[in-house]
């Protein structure tokens, strides 16, 4: 036995591979629907079947001699070969950066590329992703009278297509869910924008939105926006809401409660 295969054999015994460790690999053999990969001191690789197809799209550019990451699905086959796929190694690694761009607060932009009732979707390193209504920034979100979902797709329909940027609000692996937020990518200026207001203040601005629930008002040199929920606004007006408060009207209200970012307010002065 040559001193080469010694010492490869004895790197394995101390460092032995497992299932689901990611192993980087050259391509030194193809067969029809099948790839063949040098580990080194891991032994030789194989990608075929089911594996083979999920990852046809990392795998279709790359030629004899390259090199590419898989993670070890099955330590020996029955030709004595271990099973690897490409496209998990790659997912493990997207929430290896997912997790590290959430840890350190990274603000990034995504495309999106689809709507619903309940927000907008997009897609982050082949990952699915979800952003929430609650979490679009106060000029994006969908004021729509009466809160009918047909209305409310409609206005986040015009976002597809569009980037918007924002940060990660939520991660699950396990049940590979990503919610996004955009209001987070604003909420260090909003806190700093606060600091100049109190609970009690009056200020004046213009309504923004209306609602079944409440109306949004603008206010501010600094562009703040705070909601004046329906319980805070007197029965006569809440009767005919829609006709007795209108976009663009000017009104006067009371800062009632700052919570973290957000802003409420009263017509009940």
């Amino acid at each position: 036995m040559s001193v080469k295969i010694l010492k490869k054999n004895k790197q394995e015994i101390i460092c032995p591979p497992k299932v689901g460790e990611i192993v980087e690999g050259k391509i030194v053999a193809s067969e029809p629907n099948t790839l063949f990969l040098d580990l080194g001191p891991k032994g030789i690789g194989i990608i075929y079947g089911k594996a083979l197809y999920d990852s046809k799209n990392i795998l279709k550019s790359l030629k004899i001699g390259e090199k590419i990451l898989a993670k070890i699905t099955d330590l020996e086959n029955e030709d004595g070969y271990r099973e690897l796929s490409p496209k998990d190694a790659s997912k493990e690694l997207s929430w290896d950066e997912l997790k590290k761009k959430k840890e350190e607060e990274e603000s990034f932009e995504v495309k999106i590329s689809g709507a619903n009732k309940g927000g907008l979707l997009a897609e982050i390193m082949g990952v699915s992703a979800f952003l929430p209504t609650s979490q679009l920034s106060p000029e994006h979100y969908p004021r729509v009278e009466g809160g009918e979902a047909f209305k409310i797709i409609k206005e986040l329909q015009k976002f597809v297509g569009q980037k918007l940027k924002v940060k990660l609000f939520a991660l699950d692996q396990a049940e590979e869910k990503i919610i996004l937020s955009e209001r987070a990518c604003l909420t260090e200026q909003i806190k700093e924008n606060l600091k100049k207001y109190k609970i009690n203040d009056l200020v004046e601005g213009k309504i923004t939105g209306v609602t079944n629930f409440g109306v949004f008002i603008k206010f501010g040199e600094e562009g703040l926006e705070g909601l004046i929920h329906s319980s805070e606004i007197s029965e006569d007006i809440n009767k005919n809401l829609s006709e007795n408060l209108k976009i663009n009207q000017k009104v006067k209200a009371k800062i009632i409660e700052i919570n973290n970012d957000r802003i409420y307010l009263s017509l009940k002065i």
